[in-house]
Parts: C-alpha cells; sequence; structure tokens
C-alpha cells in the first residue's frame, strides 16, 4: 500500500471516529413553559428574560472552553466561542447586558437546574438524568 494511501486511510479513520457529542437544553422538572429553538438561542443571548409561562429565566453557561458550551454556541446559537465573546463584550460595553453565569460540570448544571425552576441551561446529552427536564437535543 503506498504511503499516501495509508496516511489517507488513517486521516479517514481517525476523523471519522470523532463525533460530536450531542446537547440537551435541561430545565427543572417543574417548568411547564413551551420553547421554540428561536426561543432557547433568545435566552441565552440575554434578549429574552422570561420563559412563555411568565417566570423569569435564567440562563447558565459552562465554563469558556468546554467542548459541550462550544457545541452548543455552534450547533444553537449559530457563533464561534470568539463571537460570543464579542457579542457579550458588546452587551457590557453598551450597558445591555452582561454574561451568563457559568458553572464548571455538567454535574454542577444539573444541580442548579434541579434546585431551581428559573434556570435553564444545556449540558452533554449522555449526562442528563431524570432530577432534570430535557426540553430539546441538538
Amino acid at each position: 500500500m503506498s504511503k499516501l494511501l495509508k496516511t489517507a486511510l488513517c486521516s479517514f479513520i481517525l476523523f471519522s471516529s470523532v463525533s460530536f457529542a450531542d446537547v440537551a437544553v435541561i430545565v427543572n422538572v417543574e417548568n411547564g413553559a413551551t420553547f421554540s429553538d428561536s426561543d432557547i438561542s433568545r435566552i441565552f443571548l440575554g434578549k429574552l428574560k422570561k420563559f412563555s409561562s411568565g417566570d423569569k429565566a435564567v440562563a447558565i453557561n459552562l465554563k469558556l472552553g468546554n467542548s459541550t458550551r462550544n457545541e452548543f454556541e455552534t450547533k444553537v446559537l449559530g457563533k464561534s466561542a470568539s463571537q460570543i465573546k464579542a457579542y457579550w463584550s458588546k452587551q457590557v460595553f453598551s450597558g445591555k447586558g452582561k454574561p451568563l453565569p457559568e458553572l464548571v460540570s455538567d454535574k454542577d448544571i444539573l444541580t442548579m437546574v434541579a434546585s431551581d425552576s428559573n434556570v435553564i441551561a444545556y449540558v452533554d446529552a449522555a449526562s442528563v438524568d431524570d432530577s432534570v427536564k430535557v426540553i430539546k437535543v441538538f
């Protein structure tokens, strides 16, 4: 087998095995609000402050650099990490908002969401347990 073919085959195997995990957007099990994809995006960009039920919406991010956060920002917000950072810098500078609170791990997010009916967050879909309600998987 030629060296070029071996390299191409190894690259294919390496990159085909790299898959991105699904991201689950979660809320407290008692949250009865309805959510469109647009609502979710607007909540995480600080543009929508209440759920459809009228209750306050508190969005929580995973820590900057977390792979699930990167997936969420790409799939749900349609932006890269640097675009999100620039977006929040502009919001802060103009006095229109401040970046979302951040937690370090999926476990921390699950605990927070399970304890507060106003929180909306996201985790790796494989981390979800029955303490929270999944409203959308991306």
